[in-house]
């Protein structure tokens, strides 16, 4: 054997892009450059229409012409949102009338009605007269559409043609960003992963309205003078939801109210991708304002449906993990000192219902749709200890002593409990509660997510457990009922929960699965998530009576995003707003990942490439104040060189700590033989 050579290799990352002039692979980006959106192409016509291009590709003193009793289905390639103008011919009758209808997918394309936003039916056409002898009409601000990807345009007089030569959106959605200026980015050698953070990104920026033109579950004027509705029901979108100019909501198309449960997931992918934060405050405090000043509960969903006093012991613990968030994502702690009286009320309401067993009873059957909730809930009792550790945390920054000893004492008997009275072995999962055979994929990703498990042994098989129900097209949830349904919400939980298990890989197949086929299903919209699916790939969401009704970008579906900038490419941060760090990639079977987002405080990013397995080039970077610490994908010995001063931190074991804000390139010590 040779003798044993010692040498060095510089593991340089390529030339890092820190501008906020330009977005590193924009090409992703789903967001349009401009705000009044055209067409892409024409999805099909019904009747005498000529010209119907001229729609797509207007040319001057060309119009497409509606004759008689016709239609022209416009597609807009992407689901967008916002206000229909249209241009009409010289030549239009005085009376004429021109109706819209709106769909999401191609499922609900039709002359008759747009994909609905009540409980049940379809939403009414919208009628717009254009024949006062203008060139040009737009509908009502309250008449504006929260998602759609295909405007089906109507002329429905027998003895009338009406010509026209252009039909634009004014795109409302994400009323104060700029819309293309990401502050976030992720890219991998898989397309597929790409597109779905982008995907994700897009969903939360339609998720996101000026709070004035919230609320369409139902008509809000309709709710408010006690008039039944139609069949197919009358719509707008004129009840101011929150205060402030923008707020982050559930769907785009239906609900666009707050809840509480949604930004749990929705809250993190805005933090890696726009840190568009201004949205959720506004949307947080609209909720926190309903908190019940005698009980301190909290609102199961914001205004205008928050005075109903639904009772949700999950929902009103989202609403504490919110403050948490919202804290640790901008280190607002002005915001955190104004809201810790109603934080430290809403966890007493939670503690009030802990019995003798050590677990909280749960007395209220709502939650995120889902049956059976009641009892010693699993999926409850795992939220409420997350919510219990945040608030230590949050204690601690505040230096609160007076209730952190409860919060601890409360936080270890749950964790207890729920191993002795819920965790069966046999199945590798925990119950739903001690009276059922029941294994909710909620609970079981939540106990993940939340710590519970007493050890790495009991993790794995809790993740190994949830991977071994997959189907066809994702991770079922069987405590939403029949048919069996799949949840993109739970899901994106359970996504977290098996990164936390350090199956990455499961992580990655289960996105490649359940997302790619929300993202490529050509039935979807191809841009955005849906708010929830059949097993069988059906587009039928068993809470639901009306298909019609689901919400194609919906913001408790985009976990994605914020799981692969946090855990794939592995940047966390450790303290508010990242004066503290982490970064621990876990590539799984992915071959370079290069992601990086922003708070105020600056850039946090890492860029990683391997070849067979073996790190090739690995930077990291954090702005300069803080502090952090980093853990290579494999335990290797070497140096984390900074770029900028030279200075050198040994690695051991692919470990490197106290590691202060800069750039820094990874020097890997290679033994040859």
């Amino acid at each position: 054997m040779r003798a044993k050579l010692t040498a060095y290799a510089l593991c340089a990352a390529p030339m890092l892009f820190k501008t906020t002039t330009c977005t590193k692979y924009d090409e992703y980006i789903l967001a349009p450059t401009s705000r009044v959106l055209s067409p892409k192409k024409i999805h099909q016509v019904e009747g005498l229409v000529t010209e119907a291009e001229v729609l797509v590709s207007p040319r001057d003193g060309s119009s497409s012409v509606l004759s008689g009793n016709s239609t022209v289905t416009l597609d807009f390639g992407i689901n967008i949102a916002g206000i229909v103008s249209v241009s009409v011919g010289p030549n239009t009758p005085p009376d004429a009338i021109v109706g819209f209808t709106f769909s999401e997918s191609s499922l609900w394309v039709n002359r008759l009605a747009s994909d609905g936003t009540a409980e049940s039916g379809l939403d009414a056409v919208l009628w717009l007269p254009v024949g006062g002898g203008r060139e040009s009409y737009t509908v009502a601000d309250e008449f504006q559409r929260g998602g759609f990807r295909y405007l089906t345009v109507i002329n429905n007089q027998t003895n009338q043609a009406i010509e026209i030569s252009s039909v634009t959106v004014n795109y409302t959605a994400a009323p104060n960003q700029d819309l293309r200026a990401y502050t976030g980015y992720f890219h991998s050698d898989d397309e597929l992963l790409n597109r779905i953070w982008y995907a994700g990104a897009y969903t939360n920026q339609l998720c996101t309205i000026d709070p004035q033109h919230g609320d369409s579950i139902v008509n809000p004027l309709d709710m408010r003078d006690n008039i039944t509705l139609p069949e197919t029901n009358a719509w707008y979108l004129n009840w101011t939801i929150t205060n402030g100019t923008s707020a982050l909501v559930d769907g785009a198309k239906r609900d666009r109210i707050v809840w509480p449960g949604d930004m749990a997931v929705s809250m993190p992918a805005v933090m890696v991708s726009t840190y568009d934060m201004e949205s959720p405050r506004n949307s947080l405090e609209s909720l926190i304002a309903w908190q019940d000043p005698d009980t301190g509960r909290l609102p199961y969903v914001g205004y205008p449906f928050s005075y109903a006093g639904t009772v949700s012991f999950t929902y009103h613990l989202h609403n504490l993990i919110g403050i948490s968030q919202y804290y640790h994502f901008t280190g607002d702690l002005g915001f955190l000192k104004d809201n810790w009286n109603a934080f430290v009320k809403g966890v007493g309401w939670s503690l009030g219902y802990v019995d003798s067993t050590g677990l909280m009873n749960v007395t209220s059957p709502s939650d995120w749709l889902r049956v059976g909730m009641g009892g010693h809930n699993i999926e409850a009792n795992a939220i409420l200890y997350y919510t219990l550790r945040r608030g230590m945390e949050l204690a601690t920054v505040l230096n609160d002593t007076s209730i952190y000893s409860l919060w601890a004492d409360t936080a270890s008997g749950i964790k207890m409990a729920a191993n002795t009275l819920l965790w069966d072995s046999e199945a590798g999962l925990y119950r739903d509660n001690e009276t059922t055979t029941l294994h909710p994929q909620d609970g079981n990703a939540w106990a993940l997510k939340a710590n519970l498990t007493q050890s790495p042994t009991q993790t794995g098989q809790v993740s190994r457990a949830l991977q071994a129900r997959w189907g066809e097209f994702g991770a079922p949830a069987p405590e939403a009922g029949t048919p069996l349904t799949i949840s993109p919400f739970i899901g994106s939980f359970e996504l977290e929960s098996h990164a936390l298990a350090g199956n990455i890989q499961a992580t990655l197949a289960l996105m490649r699965t359940q997302w790619g086929f929300m993202l490529n299903d050509p039935r979807m919209t191809n841009s955005t998530f849906i708010e929830g699916f059949s097993a069988d790939g059906s587009l039928h969401y068993a809470p639901y009576k009306s298909d019609a009704r689901l919400n194609h970008a919906h913001g408790w579906s985009t976990g994605p995003t914020s799981v692969l900038s946090m855990y794939v490419a592995g940047i966390q941060l450790t303290s508010a707003q990242g004066a503290t760090w982490h970064i621990a990639p876990m590539l799984g079977d992915l071959q370079s990942v290069d992601a990086a987002y922003s708070t105020n405080l600056g850039e946090f990013g890492c860029s990683i490439v391997m070849k067979k397995e073996a790190i090739q080039k690995m930077t990291v970077w954090a702005p300069n104040g803080t502090k952090g610490r980093v853990v290579v994908p494999q335990k290797l010995s070497g140096h984390l060189v900074n770029r900028e001063t030279g200075t050198k931190l040994p690695m051991v074991d692919g470990l490197i700590n106290d590691v202060e804000g800069g750039t820094w390139d990874l020097l890997l010590k290679l033994n040859h033989c």
